[in-house]
């Protein structure tokens, strides 16, 4: 296993990148948050950030999709070669870059079919979103992730139970299918069945194809199912180590506090 420290880039430059982070400095008011971000996810491939609470996962999630309330002080955010900072949040979306969400807001009034619909039509346009050939990307999406059809009147996000907001999140992933996915905390709230299904939706979305998606969770379960190609270890705004899966099954069986004595002593985790 190969761990990079450090500002210094973790991946490879043979394969082109759907996404190259390059020198991220983010802050909120004079706060540093992100302290030099280098990443880059090769067409196909499948990324996991993990970290404590507070190490900049979430933010570095946020700022690819946009939120307003970051200041990028330096650095690239590319997208398949474009710079996405000039770009609103929806037109990120436009793009293909989708961010699922550690607590999605409900819509009352709204139902869950006209939204994917709409959804659809917004990103990939009026014609993906028409007729039988929409209506079997649905059934087939919703039968891979034990869906009810019944879902499909309900109001989004409204009353749903945990693993119902992330099947859903996966559901709208699986027909929006974008370049980049961008997936936090997405095994938050769901059992081991759970976790299959959702992991089975996004390596359908990825795999095999040349999209590409960044998982980022505190665990290594997901993972177990997902197979990331890279697994990145975020530390007090840095990505400090980088590897493949069994980085995470060694960070989960040792901790933060090890990996960081680790890295101080100058290991090398081959």
């Amino acid at each position: 296993m190969e761990v990079c420290h450090g500002s210094k880039s973790s991946m490879p430059n043979d394969d082109e990148a759907i996404l190259e982070v390059k020198g991220l400095r983010v802050g909120i008011e004079d706060t540093p948050i992100l302290k030099g971000i280098d990443l880059r996810i090769p067409k196909g491939e499948i990324h996991a950030i993990m970290g404590r609470n507070g190490s900049g996962k979430t933010t570095t999630a946020n700022v690819i999709m946009g939120h307003p309330a970051y200041d990028i002080e330096e650095g690239e955010i590319l997208l398949d070669g474009e710079d996405l900072q000039e770009m609103e949040p929806w037109e990120r979306s436009r793009q293909g870059v989708f961010l699922s969400f550690q607590y999605p807001q409900s819509i009352p009034g709204l139902q869950v079919g006209n939204f994917l619909r709409k959804s659809v039509s917004s990103v990939r346009g009026e014609e993906a979103a028409r007729g039988s050939d929409f209506r079997e990307s649905l059934n087939r999406a919703m039968e891979e992730l034990d869906i009810p059809k019944a879902f499909l009147s309900r109001y989004v996000n409204d009353g749903f139970s945990g693993g119902e907001k992330k099947r859903f999140e996966i559901l709208q992933l699986m027909l929006l299918k974008p370049r980049l996915a961008v997936l936090d905390e997405t095994d938050s709230g769901l059992d081991i069945d759970g976790i299959r299904t959702v992991a089975k939706g996004i390596n359908s979305v990825v795999k095999g194809t040349e999209n590409g998606a960044l998982i980022i969770t505190h665990y290594s379960r997901i993972l177990e199912h997902v197979n990331p190609d890279r697994v990145h270890v975020m530390i007090g705004g840095k990505i400090v180590a980088s590897g493949g899966p069994s980085l995470a099954i060694l960070l989960e069986d040792n901790g933060y506090d090890w990996l960081e004595k680790q890295i101080a002593k100058g290991v090398d985790f081959e």
